[in-house]
């Protein structure tokens, strides 16, 4: 569960309460948790407790999705994706998968995102930004001039200022919600010593 407190409906901001309602209907989203997506709901009753902080992701979200963007939502959905993946977020992984689904991104490249660099279903363009994504994920914004002379052959700066702002976005939720153990990333880390048998002899076995 999460690592913070959720807000129930009845202790939600003003602010909050229409996101409960489009979400969660007439449900207390804590008692009875679920989207319609198939998500627990809870990065937004965890979020609720802060509610200007809600606000500022919230607008965040309109941002990204905004008619007033240049860049094409599919390649933005790249870099949102593939951020998940590299992050291990299994939720912004999961629920970007099916943005980019329901903006008619085949199959093949969905699943391709995740091994991207030997995939040959994406065009030079989507290549650059994918590259780019790794370094600002990855190598935390220690980008070569090389892939800068890639995404200036196809992009404007705009263009490319808006992809680093959304993926930088995303990098940053991936990283809150697998902390904050949110949603799909309620998840203990798989990284873990594995018992030896009872008879085993740990000090033997470090003098040897």
């Amino acid at each position: 569960m999460p690592r913070l407190r959720q807000v129930p409906r009845s202790e939600a901001a003003e602010s909050v309460v229409p996101l409960y309602d489009f979400l969660f209907g007439d449900r207390d989203p804590v008692a009875e948790p679920g989207t319609a997506a198939g998500t627990p709901g809870d990065w937004w009753t965890v979020f609720a407790l802060v509610p200007d902080v809600f606000d500022h992701c919230v607008r965040g979200f309109g941002v990204y999705r905004s008619d007033r963007r240049r860049l094409d939502p599919l390649l933005r959905e790249l870099g949102q994706t593939r951020a998940g993946w590299s992050v291990a977020s299994q939720f912004v992984y999961s629920q970007h998968c099916k943005s980019c689904r329901g903006l008619g991104m085949s199959e093949e490249k969905i699943d391709a995102i995740r091994h991207w660099q030997v995939a040959t279903c994406f065009d030079e363009r989507e290549r650059a930004l994918l590259a780019y994504t790794d370094y600002l994920v990855e190598q935390h914004g220690r980008v070569p001039d090389g892939v800068f002379d890639a995404l200036h052959a196809h992009f404007t700066d705009e263009e490319i200022l808006e992809f680093t702002y959304i993926t930088g976005l995303y990098f940053m939720h991936a990283v809150m919600t697998k902390a904050l153990r949110l949603e799909f990333d309620d998840r203990d880390d798989p990284v873990v010593e594995v018992p030896a048998p009872a008879d085993f002899d740990a000090a033997a076995f470090a003098r040897d």
